[in-house]
């Protein structure tokens, strides 16, 4: 009789240990879940960052050639890219200068205001030819021989993996990578322009 009170006690005991381990288990896993998630989140931005960067870099390769087709180049961005963030937006600038002291510099211009915008009638010299003032004077292209290019691409995707009650974390991400090359010298540089104009 006594063992078997004792046997009972002990069936009881396990059956109240498997109770809590259930009760344990489904407060843990969604806190467990969620993390994977979100490490396997941050893992795959990682790699889609990687294989950004990496075609960028091949692409800019291929554009300091004479031949250089940057249609094709930009489609090889996006095509690489596709294949690791699907559905994603892929879009690439150029950017050109004489030199790489030029990259993002204003075209000169006399600032009687000291505002730093060209503007009340100030004078400038329209280096790129576009004519008008510019607080960069690089050219949207792949610019000419000996020309340093600044190229840009700005990707635009969904995250594959959903992170339940994180919103932020699900909304579109945007990932940047820029390189800058220096076109092969194929031909004469060619240099900016000389014209004057006066800014409105």
């Amino acid at each position: 009789m006594i063992r078997a009170a004792r046997a009972l006690r002990r069936m009881r005991k396990r059956l109240d240990e498997a109770g809590s381990a259930v009760i344990e288990f489904a407060i843990a896993a969604p806190v467990l879940i969620i993390m994977l998630l979100g490490i396997w989140d941050m893992g795959h931005m990682a790699y889609v960052i990687a294989v950004l960067h990496g075609a960028v870099q091949e692409a800019a390769r291929a554009d300091t050639l004479e031949t250089a087709d940057t249609t094709k180049a930009d489609a090889y961005v996006e095509n690489i890219v596709k294949t690791v963030a699907p559905g994603a937006t892929v879009k690439g600038v150029r950017k050109s200068y004489y030199d790489f002291a030029d990259i993002k510099r204003a075209e000169v211009w006399n600032d009687k205001n000291s505002n730093g915008v060209c503007d009340n009638g100030e004078t400038y010299t329209d280096e790129n030819r576009n004519g008008s003032w510019d607080a960069d004077v690089g050219s949207t292209s792949n610019g000419g021989a000996n020309d340093v290019v600044l190229y840009t691409v700005t990707v635009t995707y969904t995250p594959v993996f959903y992170i339940p009650f994180m919103s932020s974390k699900n909304a579109a991400r945007t990932l940047t990578a820029s390189v800058v090359h220096k076109n092969q010298p194929y031909a004469l540089q060619a240099k900016y322009g000389s014209a004057a104009g006066t800014c409105p």
